[in-house]
Order: C-alpha cells, then structure tokens, then sequence
C-alpha cells in the first residue's frame, strides 16, 4: 500500500529548500550569483546556503518528533540529518538551477512561466538526489513528484499574497 503521508514528510524539507530563497532573499548575506552567466543574477549562493540550511533543520526536527511508524516511509531514528538535509536540500535548488540554465538556453526571461518544468525541476532532482540514501519504490518517486508538482502553483499564490514573490505562477 502506497504511504502518501510518508512521501509527503520525507520531500516536505525538499519543499522548504524551494522556498527558501525566495524567503531569505533580503538577508544580506552571501548575495553573489551562483553562475550568471549561465543561471541568471537571482540564482544566488545565498539561496543555495539557506535552502540547504533549512531542509537539512526540518530533516533534524523531524528525527527529534516521535513520528508513528505508520505515517513514514522511512525510519527516522535512523536518518542523519547532515546527510538526508543537504541531499533533498541541494537537489531541490540544483533542480531549479538546472531548469533555469535550460529556461535561458530557449529563451525564457526570469520570472516567466515554463509549464511544466516550472512546477516539477526541483522535486525531479530531490527525488533522484535522495535515492542513494533512501530506500524509495519508483512508484513513491513518481507520486511524489507528482503531488509536489500539483501543490507548487498553490505555494507560488499563497507567496504572492504574502508578498514573497512579484509574480502568481
């Protein structure tokens, strides 16, 4: 039996690394671009470091909540926060780098809708970024890309409204 709850904690730190940059983007620190060039100015080191950062202190807090056994996929007691936290952390934000280096190859300005690329890169990448550590069936893998892929228009409105973000999608 499919454990979507399990799915939904393991990639919910994945989530948080998405929007950390946009969250942390007036925090004076480590504000350079990863590779403008080729990603863009608003990729920045800044975002890699508090993505990461947040991902790899919701993996902690995790392992620290007594999480009932039915509702994981994976052990948490056993889990390594240095580990797990940085692998979805970084996957996430490698995924959204990737796609905007793509993004730019074809033209596509920041900021400016590339469905559905948009919506999955970063969960794509979490996902296969995790696999080395996580033992995940291919159909766990799938649903979680698609269920985070169906939930990220929601977070990019809620961050509008919060006034994260200058655009909905």
């Amino acid at each position: 039996m499919i454990n979507i709850s399990g799915i939904l904690l393991l990639f919910i730190p994945a989530g948080i690394a998405n929007a950390s940059p946009v969250i942390f983007k007036k925090v004076p620190f480590l504000n350079y671009p990863v590779c403008e060039k080729f990603l863009g100015n608003h990729k920045t080191w800044r975002g890699l470091f508090f993505g990461i950062l947040m991902a790899t202190l919701t993996v902690y807090i995790q392992t620290k909540l007594d999480i009932p056994e039915k509702f994981t996929i994976v052990n948490y007691s056993e889990i390594n926060p240095l580990i797990l936290g940085p692998l979805l952390g970084g996957g996430a934000l490698i995924g959204d780098m990737l796609k905007s280096f793509f993004k730019r190859r074809v033209g596509i300005q920041p900021g400016k809708p590339w469905v559905p690329f948009d919506q999955i890169d970063w969960i794509v990448v979490a996902v296969l970024f995790c696999l080395p550590y996580v033992d995940l069936e291919l159909v766990e893998g799938l649903l979680a890309i698609s269920i985070f892929g169906l939930l990220h228009p929601l977070f990019n409105l809620i961050s509008y409204f919060l006034k994260f973000q200058k655009v909905k999608i």
